[in-house]
């Protein structure tokens, strides 16, 4: 992953600085005892206030639209923790060490990082479950579509299709989404599609005008860890990695993972598909019984798994659950579920 911060779209970011001075005591005021008591009370609350969130006095914090689970507030202090780390010399950095290479660029592995000392502290097994370990380029990204866990900054993922919000079926267009804490940021500093940089988010603010600031934490920008503002609608976004399962999208041969995964156990729950063919993979068994269901409903019978054809799934699913006796046995109250994955 390449070190953060594009010179030609130097408009669009904007390293979060304080302007607050700490100018030295005059010398003859110097060595007082309440003097030097003050000044360092003065000193540790300037200080702790650099740590915190800090949108412009004008801008409003927006709160978050989902729950924000424990987990993901150990992992921002963590990371809070490292503002301020310098790389060494020769691009050294202790989060390549870290993962194995202790002078590769180190954007990706500050966070997977950071995810590994919620582990140790707290008992957790976020690594490779919520979040990704990784280091190359487009690694991290993969993974969350993988999880289907992932959202486009403009609502069309490559290799897949348009995207949709789960609680509307609105579609996805630039700014549609607003990222949430811990969710990843996935930039490109080139006209292509592939990865180049990763930070987290912290926050986001919004502007009297309505215009909405992502606010991050990240590595390697260029040789440190700081907090940063980036436009919701900056054009260098290509998603995000995302805490909560907010999207759907559309599917078709040759996809693979857990929304595959999903579609596969409602088709085969309504009869439609075999179980041994529920295994994650969009192959030719999918694309005919997505067919069989599109020709039962009166769609049209492409074999690709659209919103109109997810939808009409998730409500004939629902139903068909909701009125199977057999289905509530063993059933997990969501609250406990929730409290489960918080850790």
């Amino acid at each position: 992953m390449g070190k953060a911060g594009n010179p030609a779209n130097q408009q669009e970011f904007r390293s979060s600085r304080s302007n607050i001075n700490l100018l030295p005591l005059p010398l003859e005021r110097r060595n007082h005892p309440m003097k030097r008591l003050l000044s360092l009370m003065l000193t540790l609350l300037l200080t702790a206030g650099l740590m915190l969130p800090c949108a412009k006095a004008e801008d409003t914090v927006l709160e978050p639209l989902w729950h924000v689970p424990d987990y993901v507030q150990w992992l921002l202090d963590v990371a809070r923790g490292e503002i301020g780390y310098k790389e060494g010399p020769h691009g050294y950095s202790k989060y390549g060490e870290w993962a194995g290479d202790a002078y590769a660029q180190w954007c990706a592995e500050f966070l997977c990082w950071c995810v590994d000392q919620v582990d140790q502290q707290h008992g957790t097994e976020l690594l490779r479950n919520v979040y990704p370990m990784y280091s190359g380029q487009n690694v991290g990204r993969d993974w969350f579509i993988r999880q289907g866990r992932y959202v486009t900054r403009n609502g069309n993922l490559a290799n897949w299709g348009y995207q949709w919000m789960k609680d509307d079926d609105t579609y996805i267009t630039t700014g549609t989404y607003i990222p949430q804490p811990g969710d990843w940021v996935f930039f490109t500093w080139t006209s292509s599609t592939d990865t180049d940089h990763v930070a987290m988010v912290e926050y986001c603010s919004q502007d009297a005008t309505g215009n909405i600031t992502v606010h991050v934490i990240e590595g390697n920008t260029p040789v440190a860890v700081k907090r940063a503002e980036y436009a919701l609608t900056y054009n260098r976004i290509l998603g995000y990695g995302t805490v909560h399962d907010v999207a759907d999208w559309t599917m078709r041969s040759g996809n693979s993972g857990q929304k595959v995964r999903e579609l596969q156990e409602k088709l085969s729950y309504l009869g439609y598909l075999a179980e041994d063919k529920v295994d994650g993979v969009y192959g030719a068994a999918t694309v005919e019984a997505v067919k069989a269901y599109q020709g039962k409903k009166g769609l049209k019978t492409l074999g690709i798994a659209n919103i109109d054809t997810q939808k009409a799934l998730n409500d004939e699913y629902r139903l068909r659950l909701y009125t199977d006796p057999n289905a509530w046995a063993g059933v997990v109250d969501d609250n406990e579920e929730d409290d489960d994955l918080d850790w």
